[in-house]
Order: structure tokens, then sequence, then C-alpha cells
């Protein structure tokens, strides 16, 4: 065993690339690691192990991976240098011959981070640790505060559909969930060290409980009961998993926010089915037309893809058209990644790139038309916005809003990681932000 001592003298930086589903699982390798001594890093501080949690969602992001793993081994070249995360699931050999690389953990190994690094200490050797697909079944629990003040709460990992562009189902194998006993004792100790905002995620969580008998909307409803924690919200949801119960449970709730993503990816039908999502965009309608009935004032943020083969541009029009029609806020849209392995590969007809690009763009326009046109039906009222700890260097404090808009009101040191009344003032022409007013 390594001496107590240095261990504990260690200092550790963490870099997360992707999901909100890796940052939670990076702050619990965090907690791990400070069970046995390791602290933070500090801003000024050299760090002796550097922790990079990756992405493989799209070829950009490996590419993005692989720049942020050569560029903290050049820059801490005595640093303990470990990557995990979907990239290196699925390239451990690749990620491992990257030079100034020590530990490749995969997904199922997150949780032995902190014994692989002890081993590297004591042996000096260079360690891959992968667990094959098939093998991959093991739920690893994960509450975990992030950088400010929301919390979040691991429930389900894996995925068993298999959409025609993702290799997620690969990187993180079946689908699998917590219990709801542990889950809600989870939350239940984020409450007692001050957590008052809950993140509920996973890979596919309108899957939770397909393996262990159990439903989502049970997991809701024992989530709600959990003294301390004031505010939930419910990450990305598939629109067929997203049941009238759920919608319904959401817009009585107290504690859920009436917030929503749920991936589209495409607004045509003919490349829904090219895509082998498991909804056609009439379902899609009715299920925002039904949270928009029962929650007017919900955020509802959604997913697309542009650009995939076989999206002629006749295609394109059709979902354009189509997005354009929804009562929605936001749009995450991304430029097609072809990935090895998928059998969006055998559709024939490829989109070139600038078209890709363009069409992103096209997409991103009618994305920041429907956000400012939400965001002005706000300007003047008055909502709840929980406070997060961060002071930024124009001496402005964050938080969001109950239906997600983004606030940013003068500092006041004892309001961090309260819930207060801000009247909204105007938009402040970056990040999205809204200049705000806490009403006393």
């Amino acid at each position: 065993m390594i001496d107590e001592n240095t261990f504990g003298n260690k200092k550790v930086l963490f870099h997360t690339l992707g999901c909100k589903l890796n940052f939670a699982e990076s702050s619990t390798i965090g907690q791990l690691l400070a069970e046995r001594g390791v602290q933070p890093c500090g801003k000024d501080e050299t760090p002796d192990i550097c922790v990079i949690n990756t992405c493989t969602v799209t070829e950009a992001a490996n590419k993005k991976c692989r720049q942020e793993i050569r560029k903290l081994a050049r820059r801490y070249p005595k640093a303990v240098i470990v990557v995990t995360g979907c990239y290196a699931q699925l390239n451990s050999r690749e990620v491992a011959d990257i030079e100034g690389v020590d530990i490749v953990a995969g997904n199922d190994q997150k949780a032995e981070i902190a014994d692989f690094i002890e081993n590297w200490y004591n042996n000096q050797e260079k360690q891959v640790e992968i667990t094959p697909l098939k093998d991959l079944r093991r739920f690893i629990p994960s509450c975990s505060r992030g950088d400010r003040t929301r919390y979040f709460l691991k429930v389900q990992d894996g995925c068993n559909y298999y959409c025609s562009y993702c290799t997620i189902p690969r990187a993180r194998g079946r689908s699998r969930s917590g219990k709801i006993g542990s889950l809600v004792e989870q939350a239940a100790e984020a409450a007692r060290h001050g957590g008052k905002e809950i993140v509920i995620t996973g890979v596919n969580i309108g899957d939770f409980g397909n393996d262990t008998g159990e439903h989502f909307i049970e997991l809701l409803r024992q989530l709600d009961k959990v003294e301390g924690i004031e505010r939930y919200r419910i990450s990305s949801l598939e629109p067929d998993l997203l049941t009238e119960e759920v919608i319904d449970f959401v817009a009585h709730s107290q504690k859920f926010m009436p917030h929503f993503h749920i991936p589209l990816q495409s607004g045509s039908d003919e490349m829904l089915k090219l895509m082998r999502r498991h909804y056609n965009r009439r379902l899609f309608a009715d299920k925002v037309n039904e949270i928009k009935r029962r929650m007017p004032d919900a955020f509802i943020g959604v997913d697309l893809i542009t650009g995939m083969r076989g999206e002629t541009p006749e295609i394109f029009e059709d979902s354009r058209a189509f997005v354009e029609s929804l009562d929605i806020t936001r749009l995450h849209v991304f430029s097609y990644s072809e990935r090895p392995d998928t059998m969006a590969l055998k559709i024939p007809y490829v989109v070139p790139a600038s078209t890709k690009h363009s069409r992103t763009r096209r997409m991103m326009a009618l994305s920041d038309k429907k956000l400012a046109s939400f965001t002005a039906r706000y300007l003047g009222t008055t909502r709840k916005v929980l406070l997060e700890h961060a002071v930024d260097a124009d001496g402005l404090m964050k938080g969001f809003t109950d239906n997600y808009l983004r606030m940013a009101v003068p500092a006041i040191n004892d309001l961090a990681n309260c819930i207060v009344d801000v009247r909204l003032i105007e938009p402040l022409g970056h990040d999205d932000l809204i200049k705000g007013e806490i009403i006393r």
C-alpha cells in the first residue's frame, strides 16, 4: 500500500466532456479520491493527478478528447494521466497509445479509479481496464454536486435503443437502473448536505426500472417526498417514454420544475425511420402540446441532428418547417457525424459537410428566435431563482428560474444557494443571460 500521508498530499484536476451523466460520475470519482485524502487542485496549483472523462457522441467529440488528453499530458508531465468515459471505452488502445497516458478505465471501472491510481503509484505500470460490452451490466450509483449548487442524481445507465447513428449502447451497455429506495436515500443525503436542487440523469431515464420491476413515475413520486430538496429537473426523456402520467405529475408537483428536454433528432417522419427512432412527429407534437396545455410556462429543450445520411434537401425543409411549428423554447443542434459500426453507414445518400454546417446554422438561428420569443414573455415579471455559489468577475451571481431562464443579479453572498424572487429586466446580450433584480 502507498503511504497514506503521501497519497493525502496529492491534488487532482478533472476535465469532463459530454453529458450531465459524465459530470455526475466525475464528481463521484472526486469523492472517492477525497476519501483517500486527495484534494481538488486549486486554480494556481499543479495537479498530481489528471482525470479526463471523455465523450464519443460525435467524431468531433473524439477529436476534442484527444486534444484535451494531449494538452494536459504536455502541461503536467509529472501528473498521473487517467482517461475514462465513452471514448476510452470504445477506443482503449488508441487512448493508451497517446503519449503520457498512464491509466485507461472504461465506464464500468469509474468507481475503481482510486484503486488504479494507487496501483500506479505502487508499480509505475500503465493500466488498461475495460469491461467488454457484453459484461457491461453493473449500475454504479452517483449523486454528486456539480461546480455550482445543483446535485446530479444518476438513476439509470445504458440504452436498449439502437438508433442507426448512435454508438452509446456500445459505450454504455444495456439499460440498467438503481433501486428507488437507494436513490431516495441518496437524495435525502444531498438534502442533509444543503442541496436544494437535483437533476435526474441517466442515458435513457424513461427506461428506468426495466431491469428491476420498478417504474419511473413511482421514482418521481418518492423523490417528491424528500424533505429539504426544493427543486427537481428531469434531464433528457425520450418522447415515447414521456407518458401523460409523468406530464400530469410534473404539472401538479411543487418540486418538479416546468422544464423538459425531449430529443426529436428530426422533424421528418421519413428521417425518423432512417434513424430507427421509436416515434413519429405526430406523437412528438402531441407531447409538446400536452405539456404546454398543462404548463404554459414550461421550458422545452429539443435535440436535433442535421445532415445525417438520407437527409435530402426536401427532407430537411420538411423537418425545419415542423420544428418551426412547435411551441418549444430552444434547440440543441448537432451536425451528423459518422460513427464506426453504425447502421447509418448503409444509407446511400451522403450530405456534403458544407451542407450539414449550413443546415446547422439555420436550425441554430431558429433556436435563437424561439428562445428570444420565450424570454420576452417574462421580461418585467417576477420568478423564483436558485442562486449559485459562484460570483463572476463582474460581481454577478447567476441562477435559473423555475422554467430554466438563466439570470444574473448583483452578488449578495449570503443568498448563495437560496431561492429568491427575481424580477426579469432585460437580456444581457451574451450567454443567454437575463439581467435581474432581487425582490426583497
